[in-house]
């Protein structure tokens, strides 16, 4: 199964993602989530409200619809109050492949 968006809207380039990195997506959407409950205890809409943060973005990130940008995942780590690269570790411990093949 592949997944295609668009890169740019104002161009016709599509942007391929393979299993593997919708998998990815979708296990960062995942950790997330688990984080913001676990951490906050809060809905998705009074943690983007209250870190000012668009809850229509923070749903389609815990749900792995979108790629998150680099400073989006900082912003998010923030509010839950954790380093980046912690999530990140998490992350890295969660997911049981390599997105390039050797």
């Amino acid at each position: 199964m592949k997944y295609y968006t668009h890169c740019n809207i104002y161009a016709s380039c599509m942007q391929w993602k393979s299993e593997k990195s919708q998998k990815l997506l979708n296990k960062l959407g995942q950790l997330i989530r688990k984080k913001r409950l676990d951490i906050t205890g809060k809905s998705l809409n009074m943690f983007s409200y209250e870190f000012d943060l668009n809850p229509g973005n923070i749903c389609k990130i815990e749900t792995g619809k979108i790629e998150p940008k680099f400073v989006m995942l900082w912003r998010i780590a923030e509010a839950l109050s954790i380093p980046l690269s912690e999530l990140i570790r998490e992350l890295e411990n969660e997911i049981d492949f390599n997105l390039i093949e050797k």
